[in-house]
């Protein structure tokens, strides 16, 4: 075929497609109201809210002075609202905002964990209420990452462990990063549930072990999480900031999931950002590393010539503060800061049981399994890691011999595992009450302590997720001790003395937050 005759062809089959979807699209209409009786329903007299952003997960339009919008739709959009600053959509039973209409006319395929329940023709007006709420510019969101249940043992885990100290929280919001069960969609009540009872809007993200295993193309296999959650990619505004929440991912026919945006939620991206001005900050929220999701330059083009950027993860059950600069692609003035937020779920519930039943946890860093808290205040924030039922003050293991030789002390390392640390962290150390403290080094290893729990999986009682022992090597262990990205090393002095001392480590983090921890050892002959 003559090439001028296939760019013909080509170029008519792409009209034709589009012609489709233009055809395959109905025009949605409705209100955005201030819901003064809180019931639900736009009634007369309740005046519509101007300038509120109304999408279809790719266009992005503005509410009018009467708070009306029109937008087109298709069969499998959802419609819905970005949440503005000093406003917030109706809150459900489990503290889910209500902000979005499904167009699913036929509901989802049938699924053993059911997905959307059909919606029938389009309705001639879809309308959103929003409440008025004050909202400072310092505020606080508390981040859990992963906490990835097996069994409704393991949502107890997450409410003992993590959700019951939670419960006097002063954050505004609570954002679960994605693997909030493990394979097992039917616990998405359970857990929602559980997590309600801290008494604050949450927010949702879709991780990998969150979808529907019955079906197999990619557009289905978030829709059970849709039922419950709402959009898997989705928008709100808070004080001077504007969270952005991305489903990064995707799975093919065999099962098989990548990292990875789509040309649909880039276009809602970019045409969100038009909106925003370059004083807000912008945080990307999703579960896998951005580091490894595909499209990640195409994202950075969007957010690079912005002064206020940040984005956080889940997914590696490790802690991890990367900085990503123009070897990654981001041709920003200042490298981008990309936060990997700790697992609640740690290690996957594994290792040896507390004496509440709970699994130690541990993460696979050696840093204990735990939550975030994030406080914005205007455009400047900073973050700091609380390990799970421990003081808000532990914050590093020191890791050193109880007894030492004298011979033996020039030799003896002082490793220092700071939990939230990073590369911009300064760690030192002291012995006594010397004036003089000793730097330590970036030195990121595996965490001994980590590789010592471990070794203890041996003793495990395995058993399965409904309480049925199972044989050695069928239940679940630790993985592997991994590289931990947040180790220091230093030597001790060589000149103590016989008896016993104190080592004193002191850390400061990139956001000047400051941290002490202590280890009695001993020298002898």
């Amino acid at each position: 075929m003559k090439p001028l005759l296939l760019s013909y062809l080509l170029s008519g089959l792409h009209f034709i497609f589009l012609l489709n979807e233009i055809l395959a699209q109905e025009i949605a209409r409705g209100q955005v109201y201030q819901d003064l009786n809180n019931n639900g329903k736009l009634d007369p007299g309740e005046p519509g809210i101007p300038s509120v952003l109304v999408t279809n997960g790719v266009e992005v339009t503005e509410s009018g002075p009467d708070g009306g919008w029109k937008l087109p739709v298709r069969e499998g959009q959802a419609v819905f609202i970005i949440k503005p600053a000093g406003y917030q959509s109706p809150l459900n039973a489990n503290h889910l905002a209500q902000y979005y209409y499904w167009h699913q006319p036929n509901g989802s395929p049938f699924t053993e964990v059911a997905g959307l329940t059909p919606t029938g023709p389009l309705p001639e007006q879809i309308n959103f209420p929003l409440h008025p709420q004050e909202e400072e510019d310092r505020f606080e969101v508390l981040l859990f990452g992963d906490p990835q249940a097996r069994g409704i043992k393991e949502v107890n885990y997450v409410s003992h462990d993590v959700i019951e100290e939670c419960l006097t929280t002063d954050a505004a919001f609570g954002i679960t990063l994605g693997d909030i069960v493990a394979d097992d969609p039917a616990l998405f009540e359970e857990i929602s549930e559980s997590t309600a009872q801290i008494g604050i809007p949450w927010y949702y993200v879709f991780g990998n072990h969150d979808h529907n295993r019955d079906v197999t193309e990619d557009p289905f296999r978030d829709e059970t999480f849709n039922r419950f959650f709402g959009p898997s990619t989705y928008a709100f505004e808070y004080g001077k900031v504007a969270f952005i929440v991305i489903r990064d991912i995707h799975y093919d026919e065999s099962g098989k999931y990548t990292s990875q945006y789509t040309d649909e939620q880039l276009n809602f991206i970019k045409n969100f950002l038009d909106f925003v001005p370059l004083e807000k900050r912008v945080v990307i929220v999703q579960h896998a590393p951005i580091t490894r999701t595909q499209g990640r330059k195409q994202l950075f083009q969007l957010l690079q010539n912005r002064p206020y950027t940040l984005s956080i993860a889940g997914h590696t059950h490790t802690m991890n503060h990367v900085f990503i600069d123009q070897d990654e692609g981001w041709k920003g003035e200042t490298p981008h800061h990309h936060f990997i937020n700790a697992t609640v779920s740690g290690s996957w519930w594994v290792g040896l049981k507390d004496e509440t039943g709970i699994p130690h946890a541990t993460m696979n860093d050696g840093a204990p399994n735990g939550y975030s808290l994030v406080e914005f205040d205007g455009t400047d924030y900073r973050i700091r890691f609380k390990a799970a039922r421990r003081p808000a003050s532990y914050q590093m293991n020191i890791h050193l011999p109880d007894d030492i030789p004298t011979n033996e002390l020039k030799n003896t390392a002082v490793l220092v595992n700071v939990f939230a640390g990073s590369e911009k962290s300064q760690v030192k150390m002291r012995v006594g009450d010397s004036n003089t403290w000793i730097p330590m080094q970036f030195d990121p290893q595996e965490d001994p302590l980590n590789a010592w729990m471990h070794s203890l999986d041996k003793y495990l009682d395995l058993e399965l997720s409904n309480g049925t022992s199972v044989d050695e090597g069928i239940g679940w262990k630790m993985d592997p001790p991994q590289i931990s990205n947040h180790i220091w090393t230093a030597t001790l002095p060589d000149h103590l003395s016989v008896g016993t001392h104190r080592l004193e480590v002191e850390t400061q983090d990139q956001f000047g937050q400051e941290y002490r921890s202590y280890r009695i050892f001993r020298v002898r002959k």
